[in-house]
Order: structure tokens, then sequence, then C-alpha cells
């Protein structure tokens, strides 16, 4: 059986490990939100978020007195060691949780100062020396710790998720110039519609990609503003006065983000408004994304019965029972993680919307789902572009005998003909199974027929230009 140690709080005594570093109130969130399996300790942002945070509430309390300066430096010699990616494993806590982050702040409180006790000599729970509430939540609420840390979390998730989407631009961008030459039929409503070319397609994705880059970064700016100082509700009550705002300032050297004390600390206690428009941008990506996708499931389609204009990597084999057979399975796992990007927003939404009164209770879900999508988005890119898209070949044959048996170039002939002559051409072909170029002959006049042919002979080179 493994030793414990037994603490006591408000609610009575409890029995903890004897080795963890956490105490009571984590102990009782343990036992009261088991849902996910999912801790709090498996999102390292969200930790370096809150070791941050308790940081500079530590620094403002040994600025203006509050905490004494011994005990101050004991708080940030912990949460340095956490920043730098120690104890992790200590925030155990279920990231879904009642009580609007209590327990993840307790849990952090808890940590802090046990691991403090140790630095110090003592043993764990030996609180008088150094307490969770008292010294390391001290001039502090949950009310502005975690919207803080949470807030902290997303920006320092958004660097590899910029630098995600820019690689994966890059590489569209490289097939682009690679496919430059090779003209195929462009599509409309999945019919044949005008020719273009294979490289001008993959750099439409190219650009798809890049343009939400600049949307991610001017809403990171609305996650710069912060409410801590506020305490409970934005009232600042219990925390002394210029503590909020010399908190904020040890904070951003901390970050090196640009963070700001909220205005109105009341309306920022309780406001979500900016993950929702963060969330919001994320499903962009995520659908825009899964489209990129679902073109790429298309172009490859067959190899044989399908457009199969393309050719993508083989990665592993498609099928337990049909010998050869590859599936695009890079492509389809994108398109679940933005499913996944997509319904995670809608939880966004109404965690936003759910809020009561001066807090919002449901900033738990909202943290989890946005840093899973986040998380998820920036993985699924890095694996499209290495293990997909920057081994797609073209089939140029391929491309160039679908284009030379479609009825595409009629587009460019109708305004040199008139539009109900096209038309007729376009239909005789297709219903008596001939090329455009045979057709022209016996359904236009002379004088059509040799513009027709001239403007056939000239079209594949001006659309690759």
């Amino acid at each position: 059986m493994h030793a414990n140690r037994t603490e006591k709080d408000n609610l009575g005594p409890i029995d903890i490990p004897k080795d963890a570093a956490w105490g009571s109130q984590t102990q009782r969130a343990l036992e009261n939100f088991p849902i996910t399996g999912v801790s709090i300790g498996h999102y390292p942002n969200l930790i370096v978020g809150l070791a941050s945070v308790k940081k500079a509430c530590a620094q403002a309390n040994g600025d203006l007195g509050t905490v004494s300066l011994d005990k101050a430096k004991i708080i940030i010699e912990v949460c340095d060691d956490i920043i730098a990616g120690a104890h992790h494993d200590q925030f155990v806590v279920d990231v879904m949780q009642g009580g609007a982050g209590t327990s993840t702040n307790m849990n952090a409180n808890e940590v802090i100062a046990n691991l403090g006790l140790k630095k110090l000599g003592a043993k764990y729970g030996d609180y008088h020396k150094l307490h969770p509430n008292d010294d390391v939540n001290r001039s502090q609420s949950t009310n502005d710790v975690y919207p803080t840390a949470i807030r902290i979390a997303v920006l320092a998730r958004i660097p590899p998720l910029v630098d995600a989407m820019y690689a994966l631009a890059g590489s569209f961008g490289q097939k682009a110039c690679e496919f430059d030459h090779v003209m195929k039929v462009g599509r409309t409503q999945l019919q044949d519609a005008v020719p273009m070319s294979l490289g001008a397609e993959f750099r439409g994705f190219c650009t798809t990609v890049t343009e939400d880059v600049d949307r991610l970064s001017e809403l990171s700016k609305l996650l710069t503003e912060v409410n801590l100082g506020g305490t409970a509700i934005g009232t600042r009550i219990n925390s002394p006065e210029g503590f909020g705002e010399a908190a904020v300032k040890h904070l951003s050297k901390i970050t090196g983000e640009p963070l700001a004390l909220a205005g109105d600390l009341i309306e920022a206690s309780s406001d979500l408004g900016a993950f929702v428009m963060f969330s919001s941008t994320l499903k962009r990506v995520a659908i825009k994304l899964s489209k990129i996708c679902n073109d790429l499931r298309l172009m490859s389609s067959g190899p044989r019965a399908g457009i199969g204009e393309i050719i993508l990597p083989p990665v592993q084999a498609g099928s337990s029972i049909m010998p050869g057979k590859v599936n695009p399975v890079i492509p389809e796992v994108v398109n679940q993680v933005c499913y996944q990007a997509i319904g995670n927003d809608l939880t966004v939404t109404m965690a936003a919307e759910a809020g009561q009164f001066q807090l919002n209770a449901m900033e738990p879900v909202i943290i989890h789902k946005v840093l899973e999508t986040m998380g998820s988005l920036t993985n699924v890119m890095n694996v499209l572009r290495i293990r997909c898209v920057d081994g797609i070949a073209a089939d140029e044959k391929r491309c160039q005998d679908l284009l030379d048996n479609s009825l595409v170039h009629v587009t460019g002939l109708a305004p040199l003909i008139g539009y109900d002559a096209a038309a007729k051409l376009a239909k005789h072909a297709l219903a008596h199974g001939v090329s455009l170029q045979s057709a022209a002959g016996s359904i236009l006049t002379q004088d059509q027929a040799k513009v027709a042919l001239n403007q056939f002979a000239n079209l594949t080179e001006e659309a690759s230009q």
C-alpha cells in the first residue's frame, strides 16, 4: 500500500499520497472531478501560465510588503522551476471541473507552497511556514488568476500554430511553382468549367492558409488585456493599492507579452468575448484547411477510375482485404481534426454565453477546447506538410488527357462565335462523344470553325501564362 499523509481543512481531514506536492483542495478535486482523464498538466502552457502569474504576484507582494521578501523569494524560485518545466506532474486536477477554475488555482497554490516548504527544509503540509492561500495566493483570487493564466497559455500557443501555417503555406507554394506548367480542367460544382494550371490551384491553397495568419495575430491582441489584481469579481478586495499595476508589469516581463491591465475589471472578470472571437478564427482556419483536404482527396481519387490528377505519397496500406489499395489517410485525419475544431468552437460559444452576473464558471471547458484545437491544428498541419504535401506528384499525362477530352475550351470561344453557337458546339460534342475540334467542322459555319480551331490552338498557351 502507498503511504499517505493526512491534511485537515474546513471540510475535515483527508488522506493525500505522502510524496505528492499537492494538498487537501487538490485531493478533493481529484475525487470530485474524475471526468476526462486529461489533467491540467496535459497542457504545459497552462501550467507555465499559472506559474508566471504566481511569480508576478509574489514579486508585486514583495514590492508592496504584503508578503515578506524571504517568502516571496521562495515562491519565485519554485515558480521559476515550474516555468522551466519541472514538477508539471504535480498539476493533477482534471481540466474539466466546476468552480470556475478554483481547483486549478488551488492545485497551483498547494504545489508551489509545498515545493517551497521543501526548499526550506520543512515537510509537506507544514503551512504555518508557507501557506497556499495566505502567502502564495496573497492579493489574488481565482477570479483574476485563472482568466489571466489561460490568456497567457493561449498567447504562448500562437507562435507554434503560426509557424505550422507558414510552413504548410510554403510547401503549397513550392508545389505551385513545380506544377505551373501542368494544365488541367478547372471545375465548379464538380463539373468541368475552364482550363487552369495545377500550379494556380496549389497557389490558391497557399494563399488560403497564409491569409489567416494575420487574423490570428490581430485577435491575439485582445488576449493581452488581463484582470490581474481585480481579485473577486473585479472589486480589488483584499488587494493593496497598486498591486494590479505592479503584478501586470512583472507578468509582462516574465512572459514577454505586451500585457495591459483592463480598464474595467468588473467587465473583464465576466466577459469572455476575446475567446469567442479567437476560437471562431480557429474554426475558420479549420474549415478552410478541411476544404483543401477535400480537394486533395478528390484530385487524387482513383487512381484509374477517378480523377487521378495528383498522386499522394503512399504512407501505409489502405486495406486489410484489398491488396495494393492506398488511401488518402493524411487528408482524412486533417478533416477529422477540423471537424473537432468546429465542434470545439460551438462549445466555446455556448460556454461564453453561459456566464451569469459577475463571473463565468465555464472557463475550464473554454481553455480546454481552445488549447486542444490549437494543439491539434498545429500538429496536423505539420503532418499534412511533411507526410503529404511535400511528396505530392502530378500525373501530367492524366491531366492532359482529361483536358483534351473535356469541353472546357468552349468557354473561351463564346465571345468569338457567340454563346449560342458555343453551347451548340459543346452539346454536339458531348452527345456524340467527340472532341470540340472534331465537332467544330460539322456543327459550325466555315468561318466559325476557323475561328474555333485557331482559338483552341491558343487557349492552353494563354492559360499557362
